[in-house]
């Protein structure tokens, strides 16, 4: 199952960052209501905690040098191009998971004043909760732009499947 949340998150962020290149560069670049007040500041929020948590998984030591810059990428061809790198690492650090058991060794997170320790099954989730809570949120700021936002809340049901299979291989999911 975790295996289909990662796929799922990767490729509703394929979705999403294709949706904003069709925007022109003032709507793309325009303050918006949201806790993060831009599309810019919200993908790229996204992309900073990724890089975080999936470091901490795969145990690089990166820490919170992640956080360095709050708009690492301004450009939408750059952060979607480092969120499909991000996206695709996690992808294939779900599907190296040996067990169930292998979801209760601990993962260490660098906080500012401590060293947090969790166990990597809640650190997985809390991820895709992360995710989609600011994907819903540069979802409902694209609503009050040009560009209709893209579907984003359906899984990979068989029925549907066809319906995504050139994003997916696009993605090298298929």
């Amino acid at each position: 199952m975790l295996r289909r949340f990662a796929e799922n998150n990767a490729w509703a962020n394929f979705r999403l960052h294709r949706a904003c290149g069709s925007l022109a560069q003032d709507e793309w670049e325009a303050k918006r209501t949201s806790f993060f007040p831009s599309l810019p500041a919200t993908l790229n929020h996204i992309l900073i905690v990724d890089w975080f948590y999936v470091d901490a998984l795969e145990k690089e030591g990166k820490g919170l040098a992640c956080f360095e810059s709050d708009i690492p990428f301004p450009t939408l061809a750059e952060l979607t191009a480092a969120q499909r790198e991000v996206d695709l690492r996690l992808v294939r650090f779900v599907k190296n998971i040996a067990s169930e058991d292998a979801l209760t060794s601990e993962v260490h997170l660098q906080r500012q004043d401590h060293v947090q320790v969790e166990r990597r099954g809640e650190v997985l989730c809390h991820l895709f909760m992360h995710q989609t809570h600011h994907r819903g949120q540069a979802h409902a700021m694209l609503s009050g732009t040009s560009v209709k936002p893209p579907q984003l809340d359906e899984g990979f049901m068989r029925e549907e499947l066809p319906l995504r299979e050139n994003e997916l291989r696009e993605l090298g999911l298929a």
